[in-house]
């Protein structure tokens, strides 16, 4: 008989916390009571998972050693506080916020690329998510990197408004409308006018002219890869609701054919290929919406370094950048409990 596992989800009511609702029934995750959590404002909403409607509860109110695992995304603050309460109280978080990704003593997971640091968990009971744009990311230079080592990596990213949560995608909905109608409507959740727009700044800006969102492309990668990998990136939030696409630049210590990174990613269960040199032969993000891989397209060599490639990489930020990812990390997290 399946041992089953009783799993709260604290931001039940999110965009990934519906989506971790949906991932955990779609995959048969062997869930026996299933916890939705928000905050007190959302009490008594109702969440659908599987045929089944269950009320929301406050996070505040709730006996984390009800639960196994917690499934977290309810924004740093609300992390901070709750999930080493979740911890002491003996449920294993695996927490979608940033705030606990740079804890030498807590893993950073992408399944298919650290998997096996998944053991830390012990530390301090908490495992943390990457940022959305870093997992499809090193999900695509993982086995590039097991052939040739990787120097080097230039990004530019175009993220989908989703990233910024449910009253962003609204904004987007809203001003594009009011546009069309000769309306003006201000920017609230963006520091400029979205629709029709690209906007070159995601989370804070930090004193070397980086933002956090760059930051952490950057920082993760060499906890998640490799410490010696130089990362520079330049995030934009673009006029698309769900998907993030990457422009990404590779330089390798080493030589690395065309045909030998096109077979490694070929035979990645994470990644679908699709890359055909004419019209429409590649994947963008409106097309990789509610698919769990990790889409690649535009192979090429980068003839201005000794050793480079070229490619452009688009997967479904709240599948695989967010809830995906949190599941499959649960799902090797209950082989080792």
């Amino acid at each position: 008989m399946t041992k089953k596992y009783n799993i709260c989800i604290a931001g039940a009511t999110g965009n990934v916390g519906r989506e971790l609702l949906n991932l955990l029934y779609e995959r048969n995750f062997p869930v026996g009571e299933i916890y939705p959590l928000a905050s007190e404002r959302s009490r008594g909403k109702e969440v659908i998972f599987g045929r089944r409607k269950i009320k929301v509860i406050a996070i505040s109110e709730f006996d984390f050693a009800k639960a196994d695992i917690g499934l977290f995304s309810p924004g740093a603050a609300v992390s901070k506080e709750y999930a080493p309460k979740a911890a002491k109280a003996g449920c294993i978080v695996i927490d979608n916020s940033s705030f606990f990704r740079m804890d030498k003593d807590i893993p950073l997971i992408v399944p298919e690329v650290n998997g096996e640091a998944i053991l830390q968990y012990k530390n301090k009971g908490i495992i943390a998510n990457p940022n959305c744009s870093t997992i499809q990311m090193l999900v695509a230079l993982k086995p590039l990197h097991e052939l040739a080592k990787i120097k080097r990596v230039v990004v530019s990213t175009y993220q989908s408004v989703s990233g910024a949560g449910k009253a962003a995608m609204d904004e987007l909905y809203n001003q594009t409308k009011d546009i069309f109608m000769n309306k003006k409507r201000q920017p609230e959740n963006f520091t400029k006018q979205i629709a029709f727009n690209v906007i070159p700044h995601i989370d804070v800006f930090m004193e070397d002219g980086f933002t956090k969102e760059e930051w952490k492309m950057m920082q993760e990668t060499k906890k998640i890869l490799a410490n010696d990998i130089e990362v520079v990136a330049t995030c934009v939030r673009c006029p698309i609701f769900v998907g993030h696409a990457e422009a990404i630049c590779v330089e390798f210590k080493e030589e690395l054919t065309l045909a030998r990174a096109y077979e490694a990613l070929e035979n990645s269960d994470a990644i679908m290929l699709a890359d055909r040199r004419e019209d429409g032969g590649y994947i963008t993000p409106v097309e990789c919406v509610k698919d769990d891989a990790t889409f690649i397209s535009r192979l090429r060599v980068d003839p201005t370094v000794e050793h480079g490639l070229a490619f452009w990489c688009v997967a479904d930020n709240l599948r695989k950048g967010a809830a995906l990812n949190a599941v499959q990390i649960a799902e090797n997290l209950i082989k080792h409990i």
